[in-house]
């Protein structure tokens, strides 16, 4: 367990924190489940998620705190979703985090604002703004990877494009659900419902709200963009379909007039007299290549292909 004293710029707090002092507690989930004594914590510790449990971007307004969870799309290196589950009050920010992202966060706040002195709403502004800061970059990857499918897809190098295809939508639809949410849980901690906030960190909650919409819009356009290409890479099999289909249909109407032929010949009837006629068969053979080449030329004059 770390803890910082918010007011004098993140320092971090030996022993008990000074009286009236605005505190930051970092946990884990073991810490959380053995439930530390903390001082002005005692009754509401246990209303701080475990990131075990977290599933969704929320905040919800208890007696005299505020508690919720935030699970972003990214992950660890080894794997784990990045998820945490925090509580407000007026003097305290409990954060409960298992990856350590938040401790490294904080750390780094730290160093950046070491002259600024937090209290608990701002600093948790400060915190969201961390977590936003490299989503824009993200998302300019993934548009970089749907550009690079979209060439691909011009270039006529359709094979194994659908599983990147659909791998950039799940990740998409991913951002854009955490956005909203991450909406929801910021708009639902501008109610200050247990008056914790000041009118100074509101209005920071409504910055952080609006970076947020951008985000959204900027996730939602991306979303139109895979729609696009997903479009393009149909209308491409579509009309590599459609060259096969007409391939087909060449050579069926060319080979049509010689099945006639064929057919004609076949009847075997006594009173043909091409059966008997020793000029017969090279005449049906150059018969036939003159109409296989008649063919051709009414359908080069009427550019089928």
């Amino acid at each position: 367990m770390y803890l910082y004293n918010i007011s004098a710029a993140l320092a971090p707090v030996e022993g008990a924190p000074a009286a009236g002092a605005s505190t930051l507690v970092l946990l884990t989930s073991e810490e959380l489940t053995r439930e530390p004594s903390v001082l002005g914590l005692k009754d509401i510790l246990c209303h701080t998620p475990s990131p075990r449990d977290v599933r969704v971007c929320r905040a919800e307004a208890r007696r005299g705190c505020i508690c919720g969870s935030i699970l972003t799309p990214r992950q660890t290196k080894g794997g784990a979703p990045i998820a945490f589950g925090y509580l407000l009050t007026d003097s305290w920010v409990v954060l409960c985090d298992d990856t350590g992202m938040i401790h490294s966060a904080v750390q780094r706040m730290s160093k950046e604002k070491e002259q600024t002195e937090f209290a608990p709403g701002s600093f948790f502004c400060e915190l969201l703004e961390t977590l936003l800061a490299k989503d824009l970059h993200h998302l300019q990857e993934l548009e970089a990877c749907l550009t690079q499918l979209e060439d691909l897809i011009l270039a006529g190098q359709l094979e194994n494009l659908n599983p990147s295809m659909t791998a950039l939508r799940k990740e998409t639809a991913r951002w854009i659900r955490y956005y909203t949410q991450m909406e929801d849980m910021v708009c639902t901690l501008q109610e200050n419902e247990t008056g914790c906030f000041q009118d100074s960190e509101l209005r920071q909650f409504h910055l952080v709200e609006k970076r947020i919409g951008r985000l959204q819009s900027e996730a939602q356009t991306l979303r139109e963009y895979g729609i696009q290409v997903r479009e393009l890479f149909q209308a491409e099999i579509d009309i590599r379909q459609n060259r096969i289909m007409k391939a087909l249909t060449i050579v069926t109407t060319i080979f049509l007039p010689l099945t006639l032929v064929t057919g004609w010949y076949g009847m075997n009837f006594a009173g043909m007299p091409e059966l008997t006629w020793k000029y017969g068969y090279p005449v049906v053979i150059a018969a036939s290549v003159l109409i296989v080449l008649l063919c051709l030329w009414v359908m080069k004059r009427k550019k089928f292909w």
